[in-house]
């Protein structure tokens, strides 16, 4: 049975500890770059009997399975799913499985954004490298104010950090989970919206992207924010209204961003208007790039393809799939 990997963009995949398992029961194809084109994803996955995507990088609509009669299976490192349309794989007989989560990795980069935006890291870096000596005053974190936008699995994490840099930690109160894992943990909780940004001097979001949730952040929200403040973006650039962060930013409120995600991925040429910004951090979506995190979601994976190949499939986001399955 063949196996087909889309946008592995490092070409780390066959690095990893738990690939083995996979090339011995597979024939497994891999693919670095991203294809645009429903024409050019048809050829490549023509082949496959199953895909194992990449998160979200692989998108899978209902034209292009209609172009795919052998494909029997898709198994997703992560429990993301919204660029599958589950309802046209279910009427294929198609079952899809996903599982896993990895909190610490996003938590981590989060926490390395904050400290390399507030005490101008990359930018002395950077005035080095040509010759340059300390050409800015760095801010630092004790006794200030973390604001943070979606206290789930990820947010509590980094508001942990942020106790333990010595820092007040304020959770918007926009929701129910939210609210009662801040009581939980302790820690303030904040329903205002406006005193909620207006008082952080760094708000990091780790929003979900739900229809709830998407353009939720607005440039009302960004414009309260002092122009000495950092916004931190790691989840989904959609909870962020259109155009609202570079509004914001070219008006000074706040006056620092660093962003990890973006709208259309892969960026290529910097062809997005954050990444000119002079006052941005930008990374290429690296969020979960690491390598523990990766043998965390694609040992998962490969356990879902192992499964489904013994014909008892596990993490079934569409069980209908399984139950009707027509002859193929």
């Amino acid at each position: 049975m063949k196996v087909i990997i889309s946008d592995d963009y490092q070409d780390c995949v066959r690095t990893l500890d738990c690939y083995a398992k996979l090339a011995a029961q597979f024939d497994v194809e891999i693919h670095n770059d991203t294809l645009e084109s429903i024409d050019e994803q048809a050829k490549r996955f023509a082949d496959a009997d199953a895909l194992l995507l990449i998160r979200e990088r692989t998108p899978v609509t209902a034209e292009l399975l209609a172009r795919l009669p052998k494909l029997k299976f898709i198994s997703q490192t992560g429990r993301a799913a919204n660029h599958v349309d589950l309802a046209a794989c279910t009427a294929r007989g198609i079952p899809v499985s996903a599982e896993g989560s990895a909190t610490t990795a996003a938590a981590e980069l989060t926490w390395a954004l904050v400290m390399a935006s507030m005490r101008k890291v990359h930018v002395e870096a950077n005035r080095l490298k040509s010759g340059l000596w300390q050409g800015h005053l760095g801010i630092g974190l004790k006794g200030r104010t973390l604001g943070i936008a979606g206290y789930g699995k990820i947010g509590s994490v980094v508001g942990g950090y942020g106790r333990a840099f010595g820092m007040r930690v304020v959770a918007l109160d926009d929701h129910e989970t939210s609210r009662a894992a801040a009581l939980a943990d302790g820690i303030e909780s904040e329903s205002d919206r406006q005193k909620f940004f207006a008082q952080a001097d760094v708000v990091c979001c780790h929003l979900r992207l739900l229809p709830a949730t998407r353009g939720s952040i607005t440039l009302q929200d960004l414009s309260a924010m002092k122009p000495t403040a950092l916004f931190v973006n790691t989840s989904r650039s959609e909870v962020v209204a259109p155009g609202a962060l570079e509004t914001a930013l070219k008006a000074g409120r706040p006056g620092f961003a660093a962003v990890d995600v973006y709208e259309h991925e892969p960026i290529y040429g910097a062809a997005h208007p954050l990444i000119k910004l002079d006052n941005v951090l930008a990374t290429p979506h690296i969020g979960y790039v690491e390598k523990d995190t990766y043998e965390h979601y694609f040992g998962i994976a490969i356990d879902q393809l192992l499964a489904w190949r013994e014909g008892k499939p596990i993490n079934v986001l569409n069980p209908q799939a399984v139950e009707g399955a027509p002859a193929r």
